[in-house]
């Protein structure tokens, strides 16, 4: 163990330190002698109230344990406020963790001003005004400490964050340019990106899922970057579980195109490949490390463009803000040439006259179509309503339009923050926010927005700006996936470009040089009907396209089950930030960046890397960790389900019967019956769940899916009264990557009777290798690999699930979270809350049943089948049936992704019934 990193005489300054992260931070630094300022508002999670209660809870946490810390209830938008207490108490500050922040999670289509603002205001400008007010002083000492909280969210997206993505990838660049400005004066400011269970992730996590996400495990790297001997600056870090990552950019090599008339959208797509291999990349830390004038040189002396498909925009609206000159202007003339009919947006003047009025006159007589709208895009619904009066549609959106206020941070204003932000970050919302209904409506719409390089890299002098582009990028992000399902593309460029913000800053000769229209046609094809990506960032300067993308170290991953000190971060400090060792990864989504904080949780003896945990796991497996026999013989206790006919009509309204289903959903009917899949209601919830780490260890349920399901139908199900199902374990098979485990399940009504037969398997990620055998026995119906004939399909019945059908299906019992709540399914890697693989199960039964089985519940005599993939809520369902003999084979397609839902599954009739109804 390395010498103990101590803080004693350093004055630590921690925001919404009144519970999860902020309380670890605070009694952390102070367990190792610093006097903790401990800073709390006492709101809610979504921001609501005030209260003192939390910060003097911690305040006497700390001074109970023999350590030094002063309570501060002030907002951390009144940032002088909380250093003052620091000075006050103390006669010093020396590190600074903003950590404040509140959740106004909802979608895109309900967020409102109110949402958005809140989120920039606490958790953005928060930052920027307890940071600011500590500056002077850590350059006057020179000596400062900086830890900035970004989010997965704003790192790759997430539905139903929007605002709070924006704030949270804004931090990673203010950060990146407060490194800058500060290092010749020692001020070292970092981000981390955690996840950690806290009053906004209980309500929303599991409980061994929280106990594995301790705030206990994010503090020790926060203390060891806070620590005088650290030398870490500007640099990001994702953590949580016992697993930390360092992260950084890295951009392919790219395409150069000749910059003249043939550079058209078209060429773009011709060199499509070219422009996202990242064989070749780089990793830039800064705007100044790419030699822009080699690369537009290159692009002169190239002979021609490769044509690629004509792109038009005949019948498209385009809007492009900020249009009056400069990128705007060239892109609204471009799209003119194309076909569009363009809102040319500024709020500026040249010459006396309004500029979008010389850009429109421009067009006009040139042969095109444009309106001119004169609003500030905080207007933003005034700038779309512009489009629709003029041109009765809006299709596209380019968010183009910005200010400069450039000043070091220790000169900048808050006027000088706050209108950047207002303009670019606040204005791309509006005007993006306006348009979406539309864009809903037609299920069409392009969206580009504008970043910067200084942005990604950050930059002296800009932190303003920097801060506002990368929140652009943070917004993007989200919109991407908010929008995939409604053909709503989003993507971000960073362009280069002599224009009248750049010739503040630019030498005349540059500003010539690389013309706006340079960049105009990637923008174009980013807008096309038939764009390849979404969600996306690019360079483009000088006709070159480079496209930016995360890359993650190999990371290390400690154990869960001891306690994570500063010192074990140190010993392992270079592997952490260790890219170039063969385990660097490329998280594109929240969804594969969590991926590896999971597997981390079945670390519990290494405390090496992740890679070094996942070998010794095995190895135990190998050596016998789990005893297939013994379980085998497990006698579990049988588990009673009390049931009512309202309970089988929920089922099967669950599953998509109607009010004209009148046997499955009335009471009264004559012929009221239960779907015969209702089965599998007693038969999960006898499943004994709690028993299953005592089977194979420990592992992480995250990693958990529902494999396959097999139910036999012995006598009709009653339509209300008592079941009783005992399960025992049929089998455990190694599947290399993960674990099968096969449940077999017998329900009996009261009299004794068995009603139904089940086999449940499920499958385990990441616990395989322990030497078992890999297939099962063949088990007849329940094993049968069902593969559909080689003909068109007997029949087929299609169904659209609704988007609330998850939320009623839920009622049945199965109340994960994974099914109803964004931010959970998001946790186990789904872009929304998916529809339940028995509901999707349901759904076809009901269509084989309707086909081939007369609605007649004593058709069937088993059913088997496989989950192949997840629905989302809303999706189309489409089951393909083929009768052979006695048994229908049938698969399920999601129409609208053409994926298999259902596969490998039979129902096999009773023909006695069927013949006997025909």
């Amino acid at each position: 163990m390395s010498q103990a990193l101590r803080f004693d005489g350093r004055t630590v300054v921690v925001t919404g330190a009144g519970g999860g992260l902020g309380r670890a931070y605070a009694l952390a630094f102070a367990s190792r002698g610093a006097n903790v300022v401990v800073n709390d508002l006492g709101v809610s999670r979504s921001g609501d109230g005030s209260s003192s209660n939390a910060a003097d809870k911690v305040v006497e946490e700390i001074i109970k344990a023999g350590g030094k810390a002063v309570a501060n209830y002030n907002s951390v938008e009144d940032g002088d406020k909380i250093i003052e207490t620091a000075l006050k108490a103390y006669g010093r500050v020396d590190i600074v963790i903003n950590n404040a922040g509140i959740l106004r999670d909802v979608s895109f289509t309900r967020m409102t001003d109110k949402d958005w603002d809140l989120i920039q205001s606490v958790h953005v400008r928060g930052s920027y005004k307890v940071t600011r007010a500590a500056w002077d002083i850590f350059r006057k000492q020179k000596y400062g400490r900086i830890i900035n909280t970004a989010s997965a969210a704003g790192i790759y997206g997430n539905f139903g964050q929007a605002n709070y993505s924006a704030a949270k990838l804004a931090l990673v660049s203010f950060t990146e340019t407060l490194a800058k400005e500060g290092e010749r004066s020692n001020i070292h400011a970092n981000a981390i990106a955690p996840i950690a269970a806290s009053r906004m992730t209980e309500t929303i996590m599991p409980p061994d899922v929280l106990e594995a996400l301790k705030p206990e495990f994010i503090a020790p790297l926060v203390l060891y970057l806070c620590h005088e001997s650290t030398e870490e600056n500007g640099s990001l870090f994702e953590l949580g579980a016992g697993f930390v990552a360092k992260l950084r950019w890295e951009r392919s090599k790219g395409a150069v195109f000749k910059v003249d008339d043939s550079f058209l959208p078209g060429s773009v797509a011709a060199k499509w490949n070219e422009i996202t291999d990242f064989s070749q990349p780089d990793y830039p830390k800064s705007p100044a490390e790419t030699d822009y004038t080699s690369l537009l040189e290159q692009a002169k002396s190239l002979s021609s463009n490769p044509k690629g498909e004509d792109v038009r925009f005949d019948g498209k609206v385009v809007i492009v803000t900020g249009a009056g000159a400069g990128l705007g202007r060239a892109y609204a003339h471009l799209f003119s040439r194309l076909g569009a009919s363009v809102i040319v947006n500024d709020v500026g003047t040249k010459d006396g006259r309004k500029s979008a009025d010389i850009v429109v006159e421009e067009i006009k007589k040139l042969g095109g179509k444009a309106a001119a709208n004169y609003d500030s895009v905080e207007a933003g619904e005034s700038v779309v309503a512009t489009a629709i009066k003029s041109f009765g549609k809006v299709d596209v959106v380019v968010n183009n339009a910005g200010i400069l206020r450039d000043k070091s941070f220790a000169k900048i204003t808050d006027n000088d923050w706050d209108l950047v932000h207002r303009v670019h970050l606040r204005g791309t919302y509006k005007v993006t926010k306006a348009a979406w209904p539309y864009f809903l409506k037609q299920k069409y719409g392009r969206v580009i927005n504008t970043c910067s390089t200084v942005g990604l890299y950050g930059n002296f002098g800009q932190a303003n700006y920097s801060t506002a582009k990368l929140g652009i990028l943070g917004f993007s992000n989200t919109l991407a996936l908010e929008g995939a399902k409604n053909n709503i593309i989003v993507n971000t460029i960073a362009p280069n470009a002599g224009t009248a913000m750049t010739a503040t800053v630019w030498p005349a000769e540059m500003v010539e040089a690389f013309k706006p229209d340079y960049v105009a046609p990637f923008v174009a094809f980013l807008a096309s009907e038939n764009v390849p990506t979404s969600g996306s960032v690019f360079e483009v300067s000088g006709g070159w396209i480079a496209q930016i993308r995360w890359q993650r170290a190999g990371g290390v991953g400690f154990p869960i089950t001891k306690p994570l000190q500063p010192e074990d971060i140190a010993s392992k400090w270079e592997a952490i930030v260790n890219f170039d060792d063969g385990r660097a990864t490329h998280p594109t989504t929240t969804q594969e960046a969590l991926q590896q904080f999971f597997e981390n949780f079945s670390n519990t003896q290494s405390s090496g890397d992740s890679k070094s945990a996942k070998k010794e796991k095995s190895e135990q497996k190998e050596s016998g960790g789990i005893d297939v026999e013994a379980a085998k013989q497990i006698k579990f206790e049988p588990k009673v389900h009390v049931y009512t006919e309202r309970d089988v009509i929920l089922y099967a309204l669950g599953v998509g019967a109607t009010r004209n289903d009148l046997q499955w959903v009335y009471e009264n009917s004559d012929g009221f019956s239960v779907l015969p899949t209702y089965g599998v209601i007693p038969i999960l919830a006898a499943l004994p769940v709690d028993k299953f780490t005592e089977i194979l260890g420990d592992f992480d349920l995250m990693m958990l899916l529902h494999g396959e399901q097999y139910l036999e139908i012995k006598k009709p199900i009653p339509t209300s009264g008592k079941l009783l199902t005992t399960p025992r374990v049929l089998d455990i098979l190694d599947k290399g990557k993960g674990v099968s485990i096969i449940f077999g399940l017998t329900t009996k009504d009261e009299k004794g009777d068995v009603v139904l037969e089940g086999e449940v398997n499920l499958f385990i990620r990441g616990i395989g290798g322990f030497g078992g055998k890999k297939t099962r026995t063949d088990s007849g119906p329940a094993t049968a690999l069902n593969k559909p004939p080689k003909r068109a399909p007997d029949a087929v019945l299609s169904e659209k699930t609704h988007e609330d059908q998850a939320a009623l299906y839920r009622l049945n019992g199965d109340l994960n979270p994974l099914h109803i709540d964004p931010e959970m399914s998001a946790m186990g890697g789904f872009e929304v809350p998916i529809l339940h693989g028995l509901c999707s199960f349901g759904i076809s039964a009901k269509h084989v049943l309707i086909k081939f089985g007369n609605k007649d519940a004593k058709s069937f005599k088993n059913i088997k089948a496989r989950f192949a993939s997840p629905v989302n809520p809303g999706e189309t369902l489409e089951t393909q049936m083929w009768k052979e003999g006695n048994k229908v084979i049938f698969q399920t397609r999601i129409v609208e992704r053409d994926v298999i839902a259902i596969a490998s599954a039979a129902v096999e009739l009773d023909e006695q019934v069927t013949k006997a109804k025909l």
